[in-house]
């Protein structure tokens, strides 16, 4: 299949950009749930080897990547992946050395079934299973480093499977994943959710067809945002208004990443990617985070001139920020620099408006008698989104004890009057002073 092609060589790129060689073992715990038993966990070890080649001539070639060294010791089970999508040897799964930040593995035993969503019923019309599906079967559900990649396959194990001491040789038959466990967004800004998959082109099912599908959850709430049949090349109806796959591309190169075309707040919390197979399913889950800081507004503005030792009463009110929380205070800023803290002032709760965004406020009974002869009254709100301000100018008059530089301005002022008021005596002393002879005159 030209899709498969196309995937392969993507996937490949993308694994070599950000891993050189051969990659070391993956640590990962199996845990496997039966029926009135509890929860068992065995410590595991997955080492990947090229396709075509075996266990054994993996180790001869490069047995670094086979080193003893792991910090799991002594593990339960070890397995021999075949992975022709390549996506186990991402770097993120393989930090250095040493790290204290470790990838997250965890493998279960997998039963092949029949999809239950009418979307992909089609792709097991035939009541009978293959043949080729009796076997043992694992899944794996992966987290990289730093979120850097989310990663689900399904495995399945050689028909002669167990080799010696634990050693099992598996391949890869399916792989889903995306490279961003966490996606941020303004308000008003397109989205896309990153989600690809890739089927063993040698196995039976490649050939069969495929169906994608987006769901939303956000505290326990959930909805399909969109659904495809890529057998039928059929959208299920009543997907989400704005949210779109790229067909062409999903087809020739497995890209099944979703598209909302405008972020708004309700478009927060978890999104699920799911790819079936006949008789074969796997999903990753990512994260998207509508983020918007606030716009603030201060009442009254401008504020009106103040009297010193009078009490003015000024709102600030944030609106139209997700998520919450917020952190509003408030500052004064002299007019030589000086910034001083006036608390966070009266709290209102927080009120969700129409869009989704939320709007809150904080009143501030502001004691005029210490603020001089005024400044500038600053807004503050610490939000995810990043912090905003909003300021407003302050006078203040007739305060009661005035600064250095005002008596300074107050002397000089009573010196220009005195000066003024000396000139004009002497220009009127002057005119008293006339000639007898003018007088006459």
């Amino acid at each position: 299949m030209m899709c498969v092609k196309l995937w392969l060589v993507v996937m490949f790129s993308f694994v070599q950009a950000g891993c050189g060689g051969s990659c070391p073992a993956l640590e990962c715990w199996l845990l496997r749930d039966k029926p009135g038993e509890v929860l068992k966990h065995e410590r595991s070890l997955i080492h990947v080897i090229t396709p075509g080649s075996s266990p054994a001539e993996e180790q001869q070639a490069e047995p670094s990547s086979f080193s003893s060294s792991s910090s799991v010791e002594s593990p339960e089970k070890v397995y021999y992946v075949t992975d022709g999508s390549a996506s186990l040897c991402h770097s993120s799964l393989h930090p250095p050395r040493g790290s204290l930040i470790k990838p997250q593995c965890e493998l279960h035993p997998f039963f092949p079934h029949p999809a239950d969503v009418k979307w992909a019923t089609a792709l097991t019309d035939n009541a009978l299973s293959p043949a080729h599906l009796q076997a043992d079967w694992l899944s794996a559900a992966i987290l990289g480093v730093n979120g850097e990649l989310v990663l689900s396959t399904v495995m399945q194990a050689a028909t002669a499977s167990s080799l010696s001491n634990g050693i099992v040789e598996m391949k890869l038959v399916l792989s889903v994943l995306s490279r961003t466990a966490l996606v941020r967004s303004r308000l008003g800004e397109p989205v896309l959710l990153d989600c690809g998959f890739w089927v063993d082109p040698s196995s039976p099912l490649s050939a069969s067809g495929f169906a994608v599908e987006w769901r939303y959850q956000f505290r326990g709430a959930g909805r399909l945002v969109l659904a495809y049949d890529g057998k039928a090349d059929r959208l299920a109806d009543g997907p989400q208004e704005g949210a779109t796959l790229d067909f062409a591309d999903l087809h020739a190169t497995g890209n099944a990443s979703l598209a909302l075309q405008e972020a708004q707040a309700h478009h927060s919390g978890t999104y699920i990617c799911t790819v079936y197979m006949p008789y074969l399913v796997a999903q990753v889950s990512l994260e998207l985070e509508v983020v918007e800081p606030p716009s603030l507004s201060i009442s009254p503005s401008p504020l009106p001139l103040a009297v010193s030792g009078q009490v003015l009463r000024v709102q600030c009110e944030a609106s139209g920020f997700v998520p919450l929380p917020l952190e509003l205070s408030w500052e004064f800023r002299r007019a030589d620099g000086a910034v001083e803290a006036l608390g966070e002032g009266s709290l209102s709760g927080h009120r969700e408006a129409w869009d989704g965004t939320y709007i809150q406020s904080s009143r501030l009974a502001l004691d005029t008698s210490t603020l001089g002869g005024g400044g500038e009254l600053v807004c503050v709100a610490h939000h995810d989104g990043g912090t905003r301000r909003s300021r407003v100018a302050l006078d203040v008059i007739g305060f009661s004890t005035p600064t250095i530089e005002d008596s300074m301005a107050m002397v000089g002022v009573a010196l220009v009057l005195y000066g003024i008021i000396k000139l004009a005596f002497w220009k009127i002393a002057g005119s008293d002073e006339v000639s007898p002879k003018e007088k006459d005159q």
